[in-house]
């Protein structure tokens, strides 16, 4: 195992610039984390005007994730290489270009492409902002409260998503969805060439192009075959294939980075325990979230009834207290040990979960805020905690690709979280709609069989039968969803005990105040 350097020197502290040059640094993360959600309210209207096909929405969805997945690693090699404020800014004007493009997009294939562009322009920018916030940030203790805050607009931007897109689609047309980003963008641009400091590898040696196009194809194909099973489109053989062949090529990857002189990545990182264990148990985090935000989600508007703003609306104390996560992670490892604490809050994570156990078609909005509430606290501290000690492994000048590394391990754990416990939801609510004995009495087999491929079209099908029928087949459905969504969380629960199991051995020993920087560096 790696040996861990304590510093031999006290690290220079942060000027009132390079906390200014944070806040430019927190904008495209906002803007960001609102663009993952608001695209969803966006689709009628997109469907309704431009009349995409079945794959063609697909796309429209997908392809911004393709993209970014597939390029955060090499993303990350460039911004070490020809710097990383240069690169940020490079990629807010691609993605002003490509937002414009977007809103103003007359048929499918154009506002396919117009996402595209905003995957690509994302994974310049996403590895960028955290990789600088390490270059900018010497002292430990700061750049923990830096990574909070930058963390924070994450869970702000998520919060902002279903309300800013609720009020844009009320007001304006599909577009604005889009337009929104550009006055951020603009603001980056104007305020980061004066208030952000330019970093970079002093000696990175060249941009290995094979070592790129396998990083692409390795994680652009396991997205892609976990999105696949998830969606249910197409053949489980094709799916599984993809995921086998990215997995296949990922294998490649790594063989030539570890024989590089130069690598595109530095997979030795892993080497480091602390460095493996904070990068696992993020991608376990986020494997058990995106699956439990999903489907609560759902279960407000469909099962609860509830509007999407309204629905937004009670998800806000879960993001408020993920936003104060950070700022109370901060403070308590000074008092803590890394490795209790980021176990303690997947722990506490795992008992929200436990909270959705008992839930009901009547539960109401109630426990599911609660439960949200202590998930998004829990995994908040924890991933805080874990990020900082991802970015601490690392020497400033590598900073690009340990920040690539931890936005892969976020993309992949939401591909796996959509995946794997998007289909448990399915299968039990299918299994449990198809068993049910009213709903096979007031629907005939066929419609019944369309029902049961979603809770939505549920609804659409109840429509089209008289009153008592159709509200017996939406009884049935509620009831079935939220037996689906008591199995999912009792698998987040589970995942979220793995997690916090994997971080109390892998974080032992872990300073909160030294870097962990690591001796293979080349």
């Amino acid at each position: 195992m790696t040996e861990l350097n304590p510093p031999t020197r006290s690290a220079p502290q942060a000027t009132a610039r390079t906390w200014a040059g944070l806040g430019v640094l927190a904008l495209p993360m906002l803007l960001l984390a609102i663009d993952a959600t608001v695209l969803v309210f966006a689709l009628p209207g997109i469907a309704a005007d431009l009349s995409p096909s079945a794959t063609e929405q697909l796309w429209i969805l997908d392809i911004y994730s393709f993209m970014l997945a597939g390029l955060l690693v090499t993303m990350g090699a460039l911004g070490d290489r020809i710097g990383r404020k240069k690169l940020l800014l490079v990629g807010a004007v691609l993605f002003t270009a490509a937002s414009v493009a977007g809103a103003f997009s007359t048929s499918p294939t154009q506002l396919i492409a117009a996402r595209a562009a905003l995957g690509l322009a994302g994974a310049t920018i996403m590895p960028s902002t955290l990789s600088m916030v390490r270059a900018m940030f010497a002292d430990r203790a700061q750049r923990r409260l830096a990574i909070a805050v930058w963390a924070t607009m994450g869970s702000l931007g998520a919060a902002a998503g279903p309300v800013v897109g609720g009020w844009l689609l009320e007001h304006f047309w599909w577009g604005s969805a889009f337009l929104i980003n550009i006055p951020v963008m603009v603001l980056l641009l104007v305020l980061g060439p004066v208030l952000l400091t330019e970093s970079r590898h002093p000696n990175p040696g060249p941009l290995d192009l094979p070592s790129a196009g396998l990083s692409l194809v390795a994680m652009l194909s396991t997205v892609y075959g976990l999105k696949t099973l998830a969606a249910g489109h197409g053949t489980i053989a094709t799916a599984l294939a993809a995921v086998a062949l990215g997995l296949g090529v990922g294998v490649l990857f790594v063989r030539r980075q570890l024989i590089l002189p130069d690598p595109l990545l530095d997979v030795r990182l892993f080497r480091v325990r602390a460095f493996r264990g904070a990068v696992v148990a993020d991608l376990l985090s986020v494997f058990a979230l995106v699956g439990s935000m999903f489907a609560l989600a759902q279960y407000l508007q469909l099962v609860a009834g509830l509007s999407p703003m309204r629905a937004g609306l009670w998800l806000l104390p879960a993001m408020a207290f993920s936003a104060a996560a950070g700022f109370i992670a901060a403070a308590l490892v000074k008092r803590i040990n890394a490795a209790v604490l980021v176990s303690a809050g997947l722990v506490l994570a795992a008992a929200g979960f436990s909270v959705l156990f008992t839930l009901t078609p009547t539960s109401g909005p109630v426990p599911v805020a609660v439960a949200l509430s202590s998930i998004s606290l829990g995994a908040g501290i924890g991933m805080t905690l874990t990020n900082d000690v991802i970015m601490s492994s690392v020497a400033p000048e590598r900073a690009g690709g340990a920040a690539a590394i931890s936005e892969t391990a976020y993309e992949l754990g939401t591909a796996l979280g959509t995946a794997v416990l998007g289909s448990v939801l399915a299968v039990t609510y299918r299994t449990h709609l198809l068993a049910d004995p009213i709903a096979a009495v007031a629907v005939a087999p066929g419609p019944l069989e369309r029902a049961s491929a979603t809770i939505a079209e549920a609804f659409t099908v109840a429509a089209e039968h008289s009153n008592a029928a159709g509200q017996a087949l939406i009884t049935a459905a509620r009831t079935a969803f939220t037996d689906g969504l008591v199995i999912t969380s009792i698998c987040g629960a589970a995942i979220m005990l793995v997690a916090a199991s994997w971080a109390a051995v892998t974080l032992r020993g872990t300073s909160a105040t030294a870097d962990l920087t690591h001796h293979s560096d080349h």
